[in-house]
């Protein structure tokens, strides 16, 4: 029997980041960049006014107030944000627009509200120090810094920042591709009127992954014939970056997983140091290439097919590894310390995932209840998973967690 941690290295060894392309800038959000953008020239290339108002020297207003105004003559109007500077001279002011060059001379804009937005000459009630609502050159960012690391996430605002840096495409991690296959002759589809039980695995990892940044294919439930779910997984894979299947790892007569597998690629099927979802297999299969005497090795990843077994399984395993192959660094939950509310007592050598309800605070403290029998975990349903907001870890040397005792609890949650 492998452990927990035997098993999450095997995975995250065998996947890989997904390869790097280059894409519009709009169509980056979401993904890791995957180089960093180094700037040739400062940002803002010059000087710029921060506010709307007036620019002038500092010492042309100094000691100007509402009792005793600084009067300038206003030699221009400048709301072009592409236009050559204009040069001041002494005790004069040039009205600006927020974004234009400032004036050549001028080290300083003094807002509107602080002024009579006179418009031959202007009344100035307070001086602004030096510098001040002004965009120096260089203050976005310096030539030959990097503006955006590799291994970001790109959202609206480093789009943005991109963006205002003149990029129009990005070289990113795109989101992986994950084929979801969930095997059984006894699944239907949400909604048919035929016989069986409905498929939950299948939208519910398509949701997972879409959580995860990853680029969800669900497939319609296969059957367990052998013919049939061979066909169906050389099918798939010519698209996926990552396959996963649930279902077919029981020792049955008519679990034909195994099987099939066995001349696809490398796959091991074990049994996993862990409650609830034991059975767990993952490998590589081989898929042949438009490139002669070449294949692509897409790593694959078997889950129970009993849903919360499945739904568990993909949080301890099979998001790491996705965040992993979409570029992140930061593959885990995050979890916080909570004290049990409950006495149980949990399988020796087993390390537990038991699904909580977390609730506190950082300054109070945590605490967990859990959302089904913990001492029953073999018969956790959806409906006491969908409570959840949180796994709480019981780990392999602990036999029974008492009422205060902490546990580290993987929040779901974001």
């Amino acid at each position: 029997m492998r452990t927990v941690q035997e098993q999450l290295a095997h995975v995250l060894a065998m996947v890989h980041q997904v390869s790097p392309i280059d894409v519009v800038l709009t169509d980056a959000a979401g993904c890791i960049l995957a180089a960093d953008i180094v700037v040739s020239e400062d940002v803002p290339s010059r000087p710029l006014a921060a506010c709307d108002g007036y620019a002038v020297r500092s010492d042309d207003v100094r000691g100007a107030s509402p009792s005793n105004p600084a009067t300038l003559p206003v030699a221009h109007v400048v709301n072009d944000a592409t236009a050559e500077p204009f040069r001041i001279v002494e005790f004069q002011a040039i009205r600006v627009s927020a974004g234009v060059p400032l004036p050549v001379g001028a080290d300083t804009v003094v807002p509107l509200h602080d002024t009579n937005r006179g418009d031959a000459t202007v009344h100035v009630y307070q001086r602004p120090e030096p510098g001040q609502h002004v965009w120096s050159r260089g203050s976005d960012v310096a030539a030959g810094e990097t503006a955006l690391r590799a291994g970001t996430r790109l959202g609206a605002r480093q789009i943005a920042f991109a963006a205002s840096l003149g990029y129009q495409r990005i070289r990113v991690h795109p989101a992986p591709r994950v084929v979801i296959v969930p095997i059984g002759d006894e699944l239907i589809q949400p909604g048919s009127n035929q016989p069986g039980v409905f498929d939950a695995n299948g939208p519910s990892l398509r949701t997972a992954v879409r959580d995860v940044g990853g680029v969800a294919i669900q497939v319609a439930p296969v059957s367990d014939a052998n013919s049939q779910l061979r066909e169906a997984l050389e099918d798939q894979l010519v698209r996926a970056d990552l396959l996963i299947t649930t279902g077919g790892l029981s020792e049955g007569e008519n679990d034909t997983l195994k099987d099939v597998l066995s001349p696809l690629g490398k796959v091991r099927f074990d049994h996993v140091a862990m409650h609830p979802g034991m059975n767990q297999g993952c490998g590589e299969l081989a898929v042949e290439t438009f490139v002669r005497d070449e294949e692509r090795r897409v790593p694959m990843y078997a889950l129970p097919g009993h849903p919360a077994a499945a739904q568990i399984g993909f949080e301890v395993f099979v998001r790491p590894a996705l965040r992993a192959m979409a570029g992140y660094t930061d593959v885990y939950r995050p979890s916080i310390a909570a004290i049990s509310t409950t006495r149980w007592v949990s399988p020796p050598g087993i390390r537990q995932f038991l699904p909580v309800v977390v609730t506190g605070s950082p300054d109070e403290g945590y605490q967990f209840f859990p959302v089904g029998d913990p001492a029953r975990a073999e018969t956790l349903t959806m409906g006491a998973l969908s409570q959840a907001n949180a796994l709480a870890v019981v780990p392999e040397d602990t036999r029974e967690v008492t009422i205060g005792s902490p546990l580290h609890c993987l929040i779901l949650d974001d």
